[in-house]
Order: structure tokens, then C-alpha cells, then sequence
């Protein structure tokens, strides 16, 4: 299903958000994260869809994984702040606070942190400039990958009570893993469809525990 990036779905989502009654998951042990699944226009056809990342290889940390773009937040910071801190380190994009449309639900994961997923609209993506020491490549994703029939592809884990969530991407012929999958299957859920759909339980592969 394509979507055109255009008032209608800008209102749409914000709609479905504003709807959305999103989970806090307060756990003293977890450190906090802040991402953003930001959507855009994803080519001169004016299709709609969302920036994703990949780590380079060189990193300590998650090496070569894809992820939305954020990370920690700092100490005295709030969520929304570092997500748009995160988004002018690491993506050279400068948002106020307007530009962002709600949130999803918060998704503890294997690696100790606490990560709560903003949504954001940006317009105007001239000042887009990926930092190479912590993006490899930036994609724009179009919002026409998660309506394919085989989203999302779920797998009975040997551990945990629930099963592992991916999803297959067509337009990079690649397929990523929770958390980064399972927050962007909620945002088609919750925010394109008005599905009020939790992800958290959703279990991650190993490689995403460290």
C-alpha cells in the first residue's frame, strides 16, 4: 500500500497518536534511550517513509546493525530532548519540538535500556548529513515495506515465553530485528492503522543482547 507523504497522512498520524494511550515501563535498572521513527518523503514520487540507519562496522556496540536514529539520554536530559539531540548529532537534523507528531510505548530490551520511540514529521530534509562515525548509511525506507504480506515474520525463541519479531524489507533486501523492528511494526500499527498493538513483549535475537 503506498502512502503519500501529504497533509492527510501527517494529520492521520497525529490522530492515531493523540488516540494512543502509550505504556511507561519504569525500571530503575534499565538506562533510558530516546529514538525517533521520523518520517519523510522517500522520493521525487512523493511517496511517504521513514529514515533508518546502520551502525558501521567499527563500532564497540551493535556493529553494522540497522537502527532509528537516537541513543541515551544524558543525565538532567529529558526523552524528547535527546531524541532531538540524537537526530542533529547523528543526522545533522535540527527539529523543534513541533515537529513531533506522539510517541509509542516504551520497549525494555535485552541489553539494559529503556527505549521510548517518538514519531516525527520532517519536511525539509536539505540539512541531512549522516555523522560517519556513528552512521554508515541512512535510508529512506518507504512506509510501503510494512504492508507487504509477510510483515512481520515472527520465530518461536528457545528462550523467553514469546517469539522473536523481524521484518523483512523489501526495498533494502534486508531483514531486521527487534527492538528496531518491533517499534517500527507498532508505529504501522498504532500510527498508520489506529491499532492500539503492544510490541514489547516481543523477544530479541541474541545478537541484539549486548
Amino acid at each position: 500500500m503506498r502512502l503519500s507523504f501529504d497533509d492527510a497522512l501527517r494529520s492521520r498520524i497525529r490522530a492515531n497518536l493523540d488516540r494512543f494511550q502509550s505504556i511507561d515501563h519504569e525500571d530503575p535498572g534499565l538506562r533510558h534511550a530516546a529514538v525517533t521513527l521520523a518520517v519523510v518523503r522517500a522520493g521525487e514520487s512523493g511517496e511517504a517513509g521513514f529514515l533508518l540507519t546502520q551502525r558501521p562496522e567499527t563500532l564497540n556496540r551493535h556493529a553494522g546493525q540497522f537502527a532509528l536514529p537516537g541513543g541515551r539520554v544524558d543525565a538532567g536530559e529529558g526523552d524528547l530532548d535527546a531524541a532531538r539531540r540524537e537526530l542533529a548529532e547523528e543526522l545533522g537534523l535540527q527539529l523543534a519540538p513541533e515537529a513531533f507528531l506522539g510517541r509509542l510505548d516504551d520497549f525494555p530490551t535485552r541489553s539494559g535500556f529503556r527505549i521510548r520511540p517518538f514519531v516525527a514529521w520532517i519536511e525539509d530534509l536539505a540539512t541531512l548529513a549522516p555523522d560517519p562515525s556513528e552512521v554508515a548509511h541512512c535510508y529512506r525506507v518507504p512506509l510501503a515495506d510494512l504492508f507487504r504480506p509477510h510483515v512481520p515474520v515472527l520465530r518461536e525463541a528457545p528462550y523467553g515465553d514469546h517469539p522473536v519479531l523481524s521484518i523483512r524489507f523489501e526495498s533494502l533486501d534486508d531483514e531486521i530485528f527487534a527492538p528496531t523492528a518491533a517499534m517500527i511494526y507498532q508505529f504501522r500499527e498504532v500510527a498508520l492503522e489506529g491499532r492500539a498493538t503492544r510490541v514489547a513483549h516481543f523477544e530479541q535475537p541474541r545478537f541484539a543482547w549486548c
